[in-house]
């Protein structure tokens, strides 16, 4: 210290360090002792009254919730990747039996729904491709078709085959990050390597078509930044031939390894009537047996025209959310080929001056294309008033986009429906009665992406 300070004076610093602890606490969001939480949050903790028909009132003191005598409440973490001091869980153990859970988020807060607000519908995709950065392509479509089903756009056929591209192969990326981090979770650093290396051929073709590894800003309202390169096919037929492979290496690796089956099997169990209860979609809602994918039930783009089979789990466990994710990545690469078949020519952009810059080209031409390129990029382009809602099928379930417009350039307001926030509801469920061992495995199934979460 800089200098001696008296006893008189530490005891006035005392209830000062003491008040910090206070003003760092979440409040609310903070996992309680039992007699300092509600019935009714204990009712919903338990699971008790996750859904109820209309008009049906429980009365939670009627719910018997047995405790230990002697619990403690922990922090937990961080463990995972994406929880890198950005996902705190609250627990309360009995031993190490685990009772109760509560996650505490807000710390990546990035407020990119309010700032979507102030940018205009061209400059959207550079904020939203952020959210959820392993799977950045899914965020700017469904912002972009947001932005076109207000502006009644109907986009060129290209456009559409080019989007199904890059967002299944984008879902493959994203699975394969999920089975690398989720092996290094469970002791397999073997699956760290091989998952990175897969992931990296699908990387270096985003940076050819893209210029950018992730956050690419390439779909865009109106279509996308830039036509497929030439050769394009060469590269995508690389990876559809290489991957398989590939995963049966993690077959063999993983699926049939006694160690790795007893950290998965059993663990982390949800039923089908939890997930919906809880509005999980994705590979969680689908591990419980429920076959529910935006692309087969409500599909989107074209979708409709491909062959694919929706892979769901048997009783909700970590290991049925490991093999749907595997198998995933086998059903994206065949729609993939099947893409890359019915690719068709066109342009790769609607041709309508009103939402679309003019061709590089035409900028040094024509006075006229300098300032129709100006005005877009400086002023945006202006959307029919309105609201509209669109959802598609993310790796890790359904996000939506909830625009409104006021008739201006930029949005009046705008949702994002995260899927790693709502999936996030799930863990408590998953968690209890299990062993804090079995956190680390139940919390890495969940596949959270924090960036999509803190919004």
């Amino acid at each position: 210290m800089g200098k001696d300070m008296n006893d008189e004076a530490f005891e006035e610093q005392v209830p000062e360090s003491l008040a910090l602890v206070s003003e760092t606490s979440e409040g609310p969001q903070e996992l309680q002792e039992e007699e300092k939480t509600s019935r009714y949050e204990l009712a919903a903790e338990f699971g008790s009254t996750l859904r109820l028909p209309e008009g049906i009132d429980v009365n939670p003191g009627d719910i018997d919730i047995e405790f230990a005598d002697e619990t403690m409440i922990i922090n937990m973490g961080p463990q995972h990747p994406s929880t890198h001091g950005v996902l705190r869980l609250m627990m309360e153990l009995d031993g190490e039996v685990i009772l109760r859970t509560k996650p505490v988020v807000g710390y990546l807060h990035t407020g990119m729904e309010k700032t979507g607000e102030g940018l205009t519908y061209l400059q959207g995709p550079t904020n939203v491709t952020r959210m959820d950065y392993l799977a950045p392509l899914s965020n700017e479509l469904v912002f972009s078709m947001a932005t076109e089903k207000l502006l009644g756009l109907e986009m060129p056929d290209r456009v559409t085959w080019i989007r199904m591209l890059m967002v299944e192969l984008n879902r493959c990326a994203s699975h394969l990050m999920w089975m690398a981090t989720n092996g290094m979770d469970l002791g397999s650093s073997s699956m760290m390597i091989y998952g990175f290396r897969e992931r990296e051929m699908i990387l270096s073709f985003f940076e050819k078509v893209t210029g950018l590894r992730m956050n690419h800003n390439y779909i865009r309202p109106g279509g996308v930044a830039a036509d497929l390169p030439d050769g394009w096919e060469d590269d995508v037929l690389s990876i559809i031939e290489t991957i398989p492979g590939r995963l049966d290496e993690y077959d063999e690796l993983l699926t049939g390894q006694p160690i790795f089956r007893e950290r998965v099997d059993n663990v982390g169990i949800i039923t089908a009537e939890q997930a919906i209860a809880l509005s999980a979609t994705g590979p969680i809602l689908r591990s419980t047996g429920v076959a529910w994918d935006l692309r087969r039930d409500m599909p989107y783009l074209n979708y409709d025209q491909v062959e694919f089979d929706v892979i769901v789990g048997s009783i909700g466990d970590c290991f049925d959310r490991y093999s749907v994710r595997l198998n995933e990545i086998r059903e994206s690469l065949r729609i993939i080929a099947q893409i890359a078949d019915k690719m068709p020519s066109g342009d790769y952009k609607i041709q309508d001056k009103k939402v679309t810059p003019p061709p590089r080209m035409r900028i040094d031409e024509s006075m006229e294309a300098l300032i129709h390129h100006f005005k877009i990029y400086t002023e945006g382009f202006k959307v029919p008033e309105g609201e509209v809602y669109v959802a598609i099928e993310s790796p890790r379930g359904e996000i939506g986009c909830y625009m409104v417009s006021d008739g201006s350039a930029k949005p009046y307001r705008m949702h994002i429906r995260g899927p790693s926030f709502v999936n996030l509801q799930t863990l408590p469920t998953m968690l209890r009665g299990g062993i804090i061992a079995d956190a680390i495995a139940a919390i890495s199934s969940v596949d959270p992406v924090m960036g999509e979460v803190d919004r």
